[in-house]
């Protein structure tokens, strides 16, 4: 909701004016007084399929993927970027978006889409080799939406940057150098473009990208990200997925990997605290455990008492609930009242809201630990 109209600085607001009347295809001044709706407002978010994540990005209740702004997912193969990706692509279906899944890989499975919710039938699927015909596609998107529905929410996934190659590249002769740096020169000229056209638009842009080792690093973050750095500094949001373990169970007697779990670290953040963490169970049959994250979050919250195998919640009319870890999403659904009631208590317990001002040099802990780059 817009606030009422303040005071402004009359030379700032004959500036403004004169600005946007030089500009005419589009507003470039703005003032930042709640009176009118401007770019650096994030009002709208796509689910990630963690709500834990979501929370993590955003820093407020219902979070995720802001739309309007540039997301880089990262991590090794076999990470959880794709899947991540996925579940945005179902979930801006669900708000009645139009999911876009650029594939530089030719890795896409159809059928793992429908299990996690993807309609296909209505998804955009566009495989491309280079990394100019990427931009030139995202580009052609954003305009013809513009022109036919510029109220439409799109996303756009690239799976992935590291599988993308360039007009140079294809051409290359290896024993020559120059065409190893093609890929960043591109980049950086194509980001600097894109970036504006996203920022005036109902579209939300995600890059997936592989970790890749520095060579004879000692000290400092050891990773980074293929194509250079301008896709992480024009990216509004960074995630660095990590695999943290194999979940495996009996199936039809035999012992079998069923999943992963999976910790997400928001690396770099515009829209809230940086270097946050999530953690969520992904099953290679339906994909992010969404519940599963909040019972860790309420264990580590002292939200719900454990004894053995069993838990128990004490609801705000002071009603006790318990159940086995198995049981935990089958007591959520059933009972609505309960599920908005715990969300609420975990938004109250993550969301950061501190004054340094308040803060002490004796309360706080300086770490010689490395900020993550890549």
């Amino acid at each position: 909701m817009l606030k009422k109209k303040t005071d402004r600085d009359d030379l700032a607001s004959v500036l403004a004016d004169s600005l946007n009347k030089k500009f005419k295809d589009y507003k470039v001044a703005y003032f930042l007084d709640g009176a009118e709706e401007t770019p650096t407002d994030l009002t709208e978010w796509i689910s990630t399929g963690s709500s834990m994540l979501d929370l993590a990005i955003a820093n407020r209740a219902n979070g995720g993927i802001p739309v309007g702004r540039i997301t880089e997912v990262t991590g090794l193969e076999g990470s959880g970027k794709s899947l991540v990706a996925a579940h945005l692509l179902a979930n801006t279906q669900k708000q009645g978006g139009l999911a876009v899944f650029i594939d530089t890989e030719n890795a896409m499975n159809e059928e793992f889409l429908r299990c996690i919710g993807v309609n296909v039938n209505d998804m955009l699927y566009i495989q491309l080799e280079t990394v100019e015909d990427i931009f030139e596609v995202i580009e052609s998107i954003i305009s013809k939406v513009r022109e036919s529905n510029k109220d439409r929410l799109v996303s756009i996934v690239v799976d992935s940057v590291a599988g993308a190659t360039t007009a140079v590249e294809s051409e290359a002769d290896y024993s020559k150098d120059g065409w190893a740096t093609s890929k960043a020169i591109v980049l950086s000229k194509a980001m600097r473009k894109i970036t504006q056209m996203v920022g005036r638009n109902r579209v939300a842009l995600v890059f997936t990208n592989q970790l890749r080792q520095k060579l004879g690093v000692m000290f400092g973050d050891p990773w980074t990200t293929s194509g250079g750095k301008a896709i992480a500094f024009h990216s509004s949001c960074r995630l660095r997925l990590k695999s943290m373990g194999q979940i495996k169970a009996k199936v039809n007697g035999v012992d079998e990997t069923i999943g992963i779990k999976t910790q997400a670290q928001v690396v770099k953040n515009r829209m809230g605290p940086p270097l946050r963490k999530a953690e969520f169970e992904i099953y290679f049959d339906s994909g992010i455990d969404d519940f599963g994250g909040w019972l860790k979050v309420m264990k580590a919250q002292k939200l719900v008492s454990a004894a053995g195998a069993w838990y128990t919640y004490t609801d705000a009319n002071g009603d006790s609930h318990k159940f086995l870890s198995k049981d935990w999403q089958t007591l959520l659904e059933s009972k609505p009242h309960i599920k908005d009631e715990v969300y609420n208590k975990i938004c109250n317990s993550l969301i950061m809201e501190y004054k340094t001002s308040n803060i002490g040099i004796d309360d706080i802990e300086i770490s010689d630990e490395p900020v993550p780059e890549g």
